[in-house]
């Protein structure tokens, strides 16, 4: 018989190697199920695990869908540590795009490059404008910013459809829903010619370095983790819970929208209805594989994007469903899950007692 028994204290180990088991446990389903459906199991896993860094080529595609989840992960991180749980961040992401769409179209032949510094600043304004509501509602009216923020996403999806079928469709497009293809002084600069990475990358990493420095080095970011971990303690410190709210949405709605507006100006190079493409809530997952830490999140966000081109060569390649993608993903999390029990529990073997 295995018995849970309550730990005396959190185990630190097991907060590292909990993500590590998790993944383990995800390989192992995914072998299981590659050979349920008739797949070699090896194969399967090199296109899932290989394949996306065999070569510098496929490093430039994997750095395209990290450098989103890291952003948007690295904001949630903020509001899970401050005990605001902001699910909206897919919202977020596509009022970045929009916003910094907006700004680009107005780009000509004659623009200089320095339009892209504008249109990423606007991409980071909408994504604030989106989570600003969601605190607006939180603060004043004590809506539930778990609901809020999901709702908030259907609503960015149908503002989204409305400007590509309506006011921003490209007249001379064919009928089709996109907007006019930005000039190319908008397009975010790229690192290697022929290559779709671009300097998103050192946007990224600078990132990852300022939240480190914000939440472990400033006053700010220590009174927000503490109101996260203990409220009373938190107020008892005058440590006020509404800045914290502001702080951390707003940091996290920023983020998001800083990818939005990367995605729209960089791989995309136009607004379509096709960018909402789950990173939002992917990066949920992201985050918690990530501990809540801002170079954990760089790792995970990796790990996710190998889930995500392994499933697009998965479905090309082996013929699997390109659904296999989100398989993945949910394994990972149910597995991290499980395994998080055993920071706060460790398990004991033996009989059942008389």
């Amino acid at each position: 018989m295995i018995r849970l028994i309550p730990r005396p204290q959190p185990s630190k180990a097991m907060s590292f190697a909990s993500p590590l088991i998790a993944l383990a446990i995800t390989v192992l389903v995914g072998v299981v199920l590659f050979s349920v459906l008739g797949k070699d199991p090896l194969r399967a896993l090199q296109v899932f695990f290989i394949e996306p860094v065999k070569n510098g080529y496929a490093l430039s595609e994997l750095s395209v869908k990290a450098v989103p989840l890291v952003l948007i992960a690295l904001g949630l991180s903020v509001c899970y540590r401050s005990n605001v749980w902001n699910i909206g961040a897919e919202g977020q992401f596509v009022l970045g795009a929009i916003f910094a769409s907006g700004v680009a179209m107005q780009a000509g032949p004659d623009t200089s490059r320095w339009v892209v510094v504008p249109v990423l600043a606007a991409g980071v304004l909408g994504g604030m404008v989106w989570s600003g509501i969601v605190a607006l509602l939180r603060d004043r009216f004590n809506a539930s910013e778990i609901l809020v923020s999901l709702m908030m996403v259907y609503v960015a999806d149908m503002l989204l459809a409305w400007l590509v079928y309506g006011p921003w469709k490209d007249p001379a497009g064919y009928n089709f829903p996109q907007t006019i293809t930005f000039a190319a002084a908008t397009k975010i600069p790229r690192l290697v010619d022929g290559w779709r990475m671009n300097v998103g990358v050192f946007i990224a990493l600078a990132a990852v370095l300022g939240l480190w420095a914000f939440l472990f080095r400033t006053y700010r970011g220590f009174s927000l983790q503490v109101g996260g971990l203990a409220p009373d303690a938190a107020r008892y410190a005058g440590f006020s819970s509404r800045r914290a709210l502001w702080i951390a949405l707003l940091i996290s709605g920023g983020l998001a929208g800083l990818a939005g507006g990367l995605e729209a100006a960089g791989p995309l190079g136009q607004l379509t209805p096709y960018v909402p493409a789950g990173y939002g809530f992917a990066a949920i997952i992201v985050a918690y594989v990530g501990r809540l830490h801002p170079v954990g999140a760089v790792f995970s966000a990796v790990l996710m994007s190998m889930f995500y081109i392994g499933g697009e060569l998965a479905q090309s390649r082996l013929g699997l469903p390109k659904a296999l993608t989100g398989v993945f993903q949910g394994l990972l999390l149910f597995a991290l899950l499980a395994c998080d029990t055993l920071i706060h529990y460790k398990p004991q073997f033996g009989r059942r007692g008389p």
